[in-house]
């Protein structure tokens, strides 16, 4: 779940000095108050940026006599609250560095916020503090979770709204932990200012895309533009990479001095759209070969954002189609490149002469409403063909709150609570177009927890026009009511909900609705890794086809070996990992031998489970390197999604879980 603390359903854009500066004598009260002024004059505050925030070296290195705080007093004479009033009156919003440690980063040795999490964070409130980005130094072997969430904790209990920024360096895989404690999550090391540090970074934070959602994203940390230790090429592609990925921007360059080709890069503001498209989807990559790299992002309005990304040295054609970024179907599209700004039509190929270590970016725009893609997809995902609400917007993956965009809550009926979704007041209505390519649909029903058991609502499922289901009347106190629908054939879906008691706290929630499109795997048996899955989440490093984990970089691993027994084929993972597979009621059974691999010398543990769509079918129980090979199977008859999961009971190290020859049955 996405933390419920009310603020930036997109991804941060702000300043932050440490990229330029670091500790140095020029990081002062001077400088921030000239950054929130160029934030107005260069244009920066109308693209979107918000945030002008202090990192490490801003306080004194010891706290005073009550316990506080105390501001340098020469880098800040006239103190933090001052400075945050000054930021403030130009419309902007101000932000502090702590660590959740004993001290900061810095040598110097500037006192972190272990143990002082409240008092800090009350400080932080009284002075008007906006953002607060939390870092990982000196923290005394204590586990990530818990001092993480002690500061937010710490931050809701002061009642003001501040975004938190954990900045943990992904050295505890926090894309597991941290979206239900803060709002980004640093998912690698601190960035350098040339080309192989940031891809370096971009790399590791591609595959990392299923952990993105609205107000929860992945930070593969700050921008370098500007500083100049690349070219404008690779800082457009630096600019170009954090946007696809949904990743917080954050200015680390000294706008005093910077160029104009560094303004034109930061407001640029069709590629900012695409960082901050309220579908809050990180772009997944769907090909990659020879350093040439494409990903695609989904956007609200059912476009896509591609880019073209060549990570060698000279210029090469890059192409891909619209199948392949997941919008076939259209008679056209329309392809603007948002750094040329020249506009084409296509009838599905999408190419670019990409210069090295260059990336072209394209807004694509399907001419009609496409079906959607084959595989699972949520209806929150999905374009609206069109959407009525009785009260406000109808909210994706949020309860429907009152007036505004974005202001309801993590979707909750009888206190069970739902990572996906759509929340509507009744009387609602909300279409969409499935083009005859979809089998059907799963939704929960059921009104709010936000509404504290008021209200009443009715749900209806249509197709093409005729009723596929009904609720009845749901009122605030009843359970959840699953519904489905067979919607093979329909063009159209149609969600309904009516109010017969009245509109009054008629909070509806389609709660974790999806749809099945497409067909599945063809009749035979089949290696799994053979097969393209729909998802695939990893604890360290991208998950393997036919190798172990190796748990850094993509083919870093070994020939799978369990027990001294080698596998041609398999998927090699750290868990904690899903991978799924789409297959769309064509399977009937699955059968894989399962166990940690060799290369751990003996080290780790998992637990490996089969998922029949919701349905757990097999579980392995915990395996450790002495259990050797485990044999599972599983029945998937009418299955529209097989998941293979994998958890950690005993913690992440060493936990190379491998699906050794999966086979397929269909």
């Amino acid at each position: 779940m996405a933390l419920d603390n009310g603020v930036d359903r997109t991804p941060q854009m702000g300043f932050n000095n440490w990229n330029s500066t670091g500790c140095s004598d020029t990081f002062n009260e001077a400088m921030v108050k000239s950054i929130a002024d160029l934030f107005v004059s260069k244009g920066l505050k109308a693209a979107g940026y918000q945030y002008v925030n202090l990192d490490d070296c801003w306080a004194l290195p010891n706290r005073d006599a009550s316990g506080n705080l105390v501001a340098d007093p020469v880098r800040f004479p006239d103190g933090i609250k001052a400075l945050a009033d000054y930021v403030h009156s130009k419309g902007l919003k101000f932000g502090l560095y702590s660590s959740a440690g004993t001290s900061t980063c810095n040598a110097k040795g500037f006192p972190g916020g272990l143990g002082h999490e409240q008092q800090d964070a009350n400080l932080w409130a009284s002075w008007g503090v906006d953002y607060l980005k939390y870092d990982n130094c000196n923290n005394q072997g204590i586990d990530s979770l818990s001092r993480y969430q002690a500061m937010g904790n710490a931050l809701k209990a002061t009642g003001r709204p501040i975004v938190y920024s954990i900045c943990e360096w992904g050295s505890t895989q926090p894309w597991t932990w941290a979206p239900a404690v803060g709002n980004s999550w640093r998912t690698t090391g601190d960035i350098s200012d040339n080309w192989d540090s940031m891809l370096a970074n971009a790399t590791a934070n591609m595959g990392l895309a299923p952990y993105a959602k609205p107000g929860a994203f992945n930070d593969p940390d700050m921008l370098e533009v500007g500083n100049g230790g690349m070219t404008g090429t690779e800082y457009r592609t630096h600019f170009s990479l954090w946007s696809e990925m949904a990743a917080p921007l954050m200015i680390g360059t000294d706008l005093r001095t910077a160029q104009q080709q560094t303004f034109d890069i930061l407001t640029n503001k069709d590629v900012i759209a695409i960082d901050q498209d309220p579908l809050g989807k990180q772009g997944s990559v769907v090909s990659d070969s020879g350093g040439l790299v494409v990903m695609s992002k989904p956007l609200a309005d059912g476009s896509r954002a591609v880019t073209l990304t060549n990570e060698g040295s000279y210029a090469t054609t890059i192409s891909t189609d619209a199948a392949t970024i997941g919008i076939a179907g259209a008679p056209s599209y329309s392809v603007k490149d948002l750094w040329s700004k020249a506009t084409s039509t296509s009838t599905g190929s999408i190419s670019a002469t990409v210069p090295g270590h260059g990336t072209v970016m394209f807004r694509v725009t399907p001419s009609a409403a496409v079906p959607p893609a084959g595989g699972i997809s949520y209806l929150s995902d999905l374009p609206f063909a069109s959407s009525t609400n009785g009260w406000g917007p109808v909210e994706r993956d949020m309860s429907n709150g009152d007036w505004q965009p974005g202001d309801g809550r993590d979707l909750a009926v009888r206190g069970t609570h739902y990572s996906k979704g759509l929340g509507t007041n009744a009387p609602s209505e909300v279409d969409f177009s499935l083009g005859g390519a979809c089998k059907d649909l799963v939704t929960d029903v059921g009104i709010d927890d936000e509404t504290g058991g008021q209200g009443s609502a009715d749900f209806q499922i249509w197709a093409d026009g005729k009723q596929l289901a009904d609720s009845g009347t749901l009122t605030g106190t009843a359970a959840a009511k699953t519904l489905t629908a067979d919607l093979t054939g329909a063009q159209t879906l149609r969600l309904v909900v009516t109010a017969p008691n009245g509109a009054s706290w008629a909070h509806a929630d389609w709660a974790g609705a999806r749809i099945a499109c497409g067909a599945g795997p063809a009749a035979g048996t089949h290696q799994l890794s053979d097969l393209t899955w729909s998802l695939a989440s990893n604890g360290w490093g991208p998950v393997e086809r036919d190798l172990s984990n190796g748990e850094n970089y993509a083919r870093d691993g070994q020939p799978i070996s369990i027990g001294g027994t080698r596998y041609a084929k398999g998927l090699g993972t750290n868990a904690p990992s899903e991978v799924d597979y789409y297959l769309g009621g064509s399977c009937h059974a699955l059968s894989t031998d399962v166990g940690i691999d060799d290369e751990t010398y003996g080290q780790g543990s998992a637990d490996f489970q089969l998922w029949k769509d919701n349905t757990l079918v097999a579980d392995s129980g915990l395996v450790t390197p002495a259990s050797g090979v485990k044999h599972l199977t599983a029945d998937l008859t009418g299955a529209d999604q097989l998941r293979l999961v994998v958890t950690a009971p005993n913690g992440a190290n060493s936990a190379h879980a491998d699906w050794a020859a999966p086979v397929l049955s269909c």
